[in-house]
């Protein structure tokens, strides 16, 4: 008789722990255990318990392990979390076999030694066979669903309670959330506001709403929301920095001439576009969309052109706003010039464009859907074992419930943006589908989209700065780690799993449209590692660009409102302080937005920082160096953010390594 020494870690989490028998069968290259059961009354969480399995003789090089939980008769049954399996070998090898998912059921589960190992590396008939299995399991549990034609395909499932347990939030994670949210509207339904339907009187009760829920930054929005610099300021720095682009010619919809415009130190416009100091903000993806009604009156969404001016002393200001499209006598041009309510209610017109372009392209579309579906291709077509898995299943985290959630109380026929912006149901879908016929890949990746935007050498602009930091940082770790695993090009195109999951992702994430420059298969190793850091950097930094300053920004609404209920000014001179409280949101659209915004910016004290692995996919020494490597530049990145931030009168702190989250998980 040969003894295995097995450990077994239970992950520390609420509800790890099972009063349910546990059994464990070993299985190697030169024979199997007996089904054993691990002799434990109670499996706590936390625990690392250790146990013996004897066999009559070796296994051989150990493969996988057989793990399932089955209900004693008078006990109820109950969900058991183990993190991994340690075996040590009577040859005195250990193998790890990372778990890290729910045991809810009494089915058999299969789970392999860490070594991470490629289709075309598994000579073992065992390890072939459960490859197979557990993706045939796999596709079946993760099964795509066509959200609204035109728009990337989400996950099948009747709500959150219905996805897989290992996707689910934690007890944690699900319990702050709700409690939040709870708290929120309580605390606005105690002040009557959640049912209240009249305009604001003025701007000062707004600031009654959530008065014990502001933060440095909301407090200084609601000081400077009025200033031209501070709009301008926000196209950079802001929630939605990846609008603006360097313009050398005006569109031929936009006719600004050199006589309506001031530049200061006597230049003109001309000269300042030739010169390269012209900025353009173009919200055309609007156009000739229907706004929504509201609790019964009708909303207003225009798709105004903005156009933005670096002056000597590096200060972007806005010169000129036309809130339409086409121009027409109707459509005036709005200047800083005129008077002082035509030229705020422009820019509130833009701002409230700004909201609904941001939360349902930047922020909806390109992080929330796009990293739904490279998480379900990847659960769908990569193993555990695959080293792509691996690598890109801690940015998985999450997302596919905080979707579902989404889909129901954001963008459902009930849901806050569906029912009190500016986008309703059938406009929020529309809008959708036009902003994904013009994603490009380019565009997400943000050294190719700062580019091509031409926005290299604008002063100030600390998204760039930040974000293009964490991009080389992000790409070296990915870079060694892909090419640990593949050392030439003909290795990545034998990978047949990794060629179904990349064209799942063309085909399911982006509609099979060649023109967004999407692979449709992998031929070489740069190609793959690219496309991987995208994955990486979308589903983690992009995300926290685009989401963590809602509430600094948003939970003053003046500043981003999330509906306007008149028209624009047709022509000048026709507005006032009460034209203004007029057009903004009533009270409970406001209270309901803020009370939105204020949820999706709390982090759970179950927050994962990027470049932080709790879990220990991989087992192998080099990939686990160099996410000890990845993790310490992060860090430095992060004193060095933080150490610049002190000097800013506005520190820029949503791309701090420290501050973004692993995952697409709020």
């Amino acid at each position: 008789m040969v003894d295995y020494e097995v450990t077994v870690h239970t992950g520390d989490r609420v509800h790890a722990t099972t009063v349910n028998p546990v059994h464990i069968k070993l299985v190697g290259t030169d024979g199997e255990s007996d089904r054993t059961w691990l002799r434990s009354l109670v499996i706590f969480r936390g625990a690392v318990t250790t146990y013996t399995v004897s066999c009559p003789k070796s296994l051989g090089r150990l493969v996988l392990i057989e793990l399932d939980k089955r209900q004693f008769f008078i006990l109820p049954s109950d969900a058991w979390f183990p993190d991994k399996v340690e075996v040590k070998s009577p040859e005195n090898d250990t193998y790890s076999f990372p778990v890290y998912c729910w045991i809810s059921d009494s089915k058999t589960h299969r789970f392999r030694e860490g070594k991470a190992l490629r289709i075309f590396d598994e000579s073992n008939p065992l390890g072939q066979y459960a490859r197979e299995q557990e993706l045939s399991q796999r596709s079946a549990d993760y099964a795509w669903d066509l959200y609204h034609p035109g728009v990337t395909y989400s996950i099948k499932a009747d709500g959150p309670m219905t996805l897989p347990d290992e996707v689910q939030f934690s007890f944690t994670k699900a319990t702050e959330f709700a409690f939040t949210a709870a708290t929120g509207l309580a605390e606005l339904q105690l002040k009557g506001l959640t049912e209240n339907q009249e305009n604001w009187q003025n701007l000062d009760d707004i600031n009654d709403v959530f008065r014990n829920k502001d933060t440095p930054l909301s407090d200084y929005v609601q000081e400077h929301w009025k200033e031209d610099w501070f709009f301008a300021y926000q196209y950079l720095n802001g929630i939605h920095p990846n609008l603006i682009r360097r313009c050398k010619t005006l569109p031929n919809n936009f006719p600004v001439t050199d006589d309506m415009v001031f530049i200061p130190d006597g230049s003109n416009l001309s000269t300042e576009l030739q010169q390269g100091n012209i900025y353009l903000c173009d919200y055309k993806n609007l156009d000739g969309i229907q706004a929504n009604i509201v609790q019964g009156i009708q909303q207003y969404l225009m798709a105004p052109l903005v156009l933005l001016h670096k002056r000597p002393d590096d200060k972007l200001m806005p010169i000129a706003i036309q809130l339409k499209q086409t121009p027409a006598d109707d459509n005036p041009i709005f200047l800083p010039t005129d008077s002082t309510y035509d030229w705020l209610t422009a820019k509130i017109f833009v701002k409230s464009a700004d909201f609904s372009e941001h939360q349902l392209n930047a922020h909806l579309l390109r992080t929330h859907l796009l990293a739904e579906a490279f998480a379900v291709s990847l659960l769908r077509n990569l193993p555990m074992v695959h080293p792509l898995y691996k690598l890109l299943i801690p940015h998985t985290r999450y997302t596919l419930q905080i979707n579902e959630l989404a889909r129901d109380r954001l963008i459902g026929p009930k849901g806050v943006l569906t029912v009190f912006s500016a986008t309703g149901d059938e406009t929020l879908r529309h809008i959708l589908t036009r902003s994904q016929s013009s994603i490009t890949y380019r565009s997400l990746c943000i050294p190719d989209d700062i580019a091509d935007r031409d926005m290299q050498d604008v002063p100030n602009f600390y998204y760039r700065d930040d974000g293009l930091q964490i991009w080389d940082i992000m790409f070296k770790f990915v870079q060694g780690v892909i090419q640990h695993y593949y050392k030439s090009d003909s290795e990545v195109q034998r990978d047949s799993e990794l060629q179904t999951w990349i064209g799942d992702i063309f085909e399911h994430g982006f509609l099979s449209q060649p023109q967004s420059g999407i692979p449709q298969s992998f031929t070489t190793v740069p190609e793959l590692i690219k496309f991987s850091t995208m994955v990486m950097f979308t589903s983690s930094c992009q995300h926290a660009a685009v989401n963590s300053g809602q509430y600094d920004y948003g939970g003053w609404m003046p500043n981003t409102p999330p509906t306007l209920q008149r028209p624009p000014p047709t022509k000048k001179g026709t507005t006032s302080e009460a034209t203004m409280l007029q057009t903004l949101p009533v009270i409970n659209v406001t209270v309901r937005g803020m009370a939105r915004v204020w949820l999706l910016s709390r982090q759970s004290s179950d927050f994962v920082p990027l470049g932080h692995y709790p879990e220990d996919h991989f087992t192998e020494e080099i990939p686990r160096q160099l996410q000890k490597d990845f993790k310490a530049e992060l860090d430095k990145l992060s004193i060095t953010i933080n150490n610049r931030n002190k000097s800013l009168e506005i520190p820029y702190t949503y791309l701090v390594p420290k501050n973004v989250e692993n995952s697409v998980a709020l």
